[in-house]
């Protein structure tokens, strides 16, 4: 049972030749890892066998970095870039079969292209896991394992608009825009006002941003702690998109879902105005 006490635990001694901070960053992970609740830095001191001042430095470098997220109240928590690293080493061939048939019911309901998509390893781009294309002649296709960018596509920008604040000011602070049409997004107001647009109402939309002729929606899947780890989307030509936009949307957001539930997630109160629409 998880707890969110954490437990004394006798000091480890470093390996030889190894960095003692590599033990304690393995320590505050497993430490949050069984901590429902989060943990303060003077409980994850108390884990970890070590002074509070020698964990603030490792804290800030794994909260800066998507590993751990901190909230308004000093309490860490495991962060989306961890958690995704984790479900693609232990069980990401487990979520892409239980979310499989969801993106197959999506593909069929919508006719078009439905993709999972989530991080990549470096946290900067989104990789697309899984795919459905649409059978329709002229459709949007794009290759498994293939990386795009997080501002201009409707899988990254949903993904984006979750980062933590500061994570996502470094990200725009440190990564180049381009703008590939007219409608692409590059200013850092006019993104950060779309990030928030996503995050009241629950659903990502991109409208020829990328690629010309080309748009998209995407609904978050939430991991089991709350955090957004991964997004299911649809993309097809942008007339076709814009025709069904009602229909597919309460489509995406039912996706969403689904896959949140069957994989075990807990969705946060952000998403609830959307729920509320549906019931």
């Amino acid at each position: 049972m998880a707890s969110d006490s954490p437990n004394r635990k006798p000091a480890k001694p470093a390996s030889r030749g190894g960095p003692q901070s590599v033990g304690r960053i393995f320590s505050i992970l497993e430490s949050l890892a069984s901590m429902d609740a989060g943990a303060t830095l003077s409980q994850l001191a108390v884990s970890a066998s070590a002074p509070k001042t020698s964990l603030v430095g490792l804290l800030a470098g794994l909260t800066d970095e998507g590993c751990l997220s901190r909230d308004e109240n000093g309490r860490y928590y495991l962060g989306p870039r961890f958690i995704t690293l984790a479900m693609r080493a232990v069980s990401g061939r487990e979520f892409l079969k239980l979310v499989r048939p969801t993106l197959v019911d999506l593909a069929r309901e919508t006719g078009e292209t439905a993709v999972i998509a989530a991080l990549n390893h470096e946290g900067d781009m989104v990789t697309y896991l899984d795919k459905v294309e649409s059978t329709n002649s002229i459709r949007y296709s794009v290759p498994i394992g293939e990386n795009r960018e997080l501002y201009c596509t409707v899988g990254g920008k949903l993904l984006l608009a979750y980062f933590e604040s500061e994570r996502l000011l470094n990200y725009l602070r440190s990564h180049r825009r381009k703008r590939y049409t007219d409608t692409t997004l590059t200013g850092k107001s006019e993104i950060m006002a779309a990030l928030e647009k996503i995050r009241q109402e629950g659903i990502a939309r991109t409208y020829n941003e990328q690629v010309q002729g080309s748009s998209g929606l995407a609904g978050p899947i939430y991991s089991d702690t709350g955090e957004v780890i991964a997004a299911i989307l649809i993309a097809g030509p942008s007339e076709r998109m814009h025709a069904n936009a009602l229909q597919n949307e309460r489509l995406i957001i039912q996706a969403a879902q689904e896959c949140t539930r069957i994989t075990g997630g807990i969705p946060i109160d952000a998403s609830l105005p959307i729920q509320k629409k549906l019931t």
